[in-house]
């Protein structure tokens, strides 16, 4: 028996990668550029912490944000289907049969499809609004939950840069061994991520590691430069 395998909750899943993915990097380049301008683990813990919790805050409210403009959107589209089909019937049958003609069916049973849709407007408008407009029906609550997994996903993925520092009060130590940590945590999320999403594992997690490295790297390069 033949069995197909998809990817679910693919919404869920892009907020867990937008928050780890910004959470591992933005904290773990401010601990290396602090890093190579003062020598105090509290200094950069502090900093650090302030950095995670205002981040979180900003990423969720994007998510926020970005939810709530889908689900406007998705109903104010879905208003104007109904209108139409109400006031022009025609052509929205019309609509159906491009459709459907571009699916390769015959003239005849475009019409006759187009004919029997339109007994049912639910239906009809649900049909127009997935495969003319291509929207599907946001989640119940998709804003709130997408800021939530977003904002957490950050908190989650900034601690692990961070943590290193906790235990060492040399700021360089605690740098070594943050490196050591998120560029592990780099690739393993790199390749989780490029896992469900269908990419080659290795060359994403090669590439997540190599965007990490180079910014911490340029932030720790500039704050030795600014300090001499």
């Amino acid at each position: 028996m033949h069995h197909e395998h998809h990817l679910k909750s693919s919404d869920t899943i892009r907020d867990i990668v937008i928050g780890m993915s910004d959470g591992l990097t933005v904290p773990f380049a401010l601990a290396a550029g602090l890093s190579g301008a003062v020598n105090s683990s509290t200094i950069i813990i502090t900093a650090g912490i302030a950095e995670i919790v205002a981040g979180s805050i900003a990423m969720g409210l994007g998510g926020f944000l970005a939810g709530r403009t889908e689900a406007d959107h998705y109903a104010a589209e879905l208003k104007r289907e109904y209108d139409e089909v109400e006031r022009v019937p025609e052509q929205e049958k019309a609509e159906v049969r491009e459709v459907f003609a571009d699916f390769g069916l015959s003239e005849a049973l475009q019409i006759q499809v187009a004919d029997e849709m339109a007994k049912d407007t639910d239906k009809w408008v649900d049909f127009m609004m997935r495969y003319e407009l291509g929207l599907e029906k946001p989640e119940a609550n998709r804003a709130a939950q997408s800021a939530l997994t977003i904002g957490l996903s950050y908190i989650v993925g900034g601690i692990i840069p961070l943590s290193p520092y906790v235990f060492t009060a040399n700021a360089i130590h605690g740098l070594y061994y943050s490196c050591i940590i998120t560029m592990v945590c780099l690739f393993i999320f790199g390749y989780m991520k490029s896992k469900v999403t269908g990419q080659p594992p290795i060359a994403g997690a090669f590439k997540v590691l190599i965007i990490g490295v180079i910014a911490a790297g340029a932030a720790f390069g500039l704050a030795r430069l600014i300090n001499g």
